[in-house]
């Protein structure tokens, strides 16, 4: 039974990537772990932890929430992204 846990910025997918990256990674599990057998599916486990973006750092740049919603698009309250204003 795999355990799966995706480590990511608070921040980064909304909603429906979240849901996207869950199907898609159970899927690959089932293909390969489970050697395309259907019946495995139920035993796959798949988390995605969101870590606050102080809590992170690239190249020494801590990932600001402006910064995330500046490169990504802002989350509404639903967890949707928001499209991003056209300069």
């Amino acid at each position: 039974m795999p355990y799966v846990t995706i480590s990511t910025v608070r921040g980064i997918f909304d909603v429906a990537q979240k849901k996207a990256m869950l199907e898609r990674v159970t899927d690959l599990m089932v293909e390969i772990e489970g050697q395309g057998n259907p019946d495995f599916r139920r035993n796959v486990w798949v988390k995605i932890e969101e870590g606050e973006p102080a809590s992170w750092s690239l190249g020494g740049m801590i990932p600001s929430p402006d910064v995330i919603a500046g490169n990504f698009g802002p989350l509404d309250a639903g967890g949707r992204r928001v499209a991003k204003a056209k300069v």
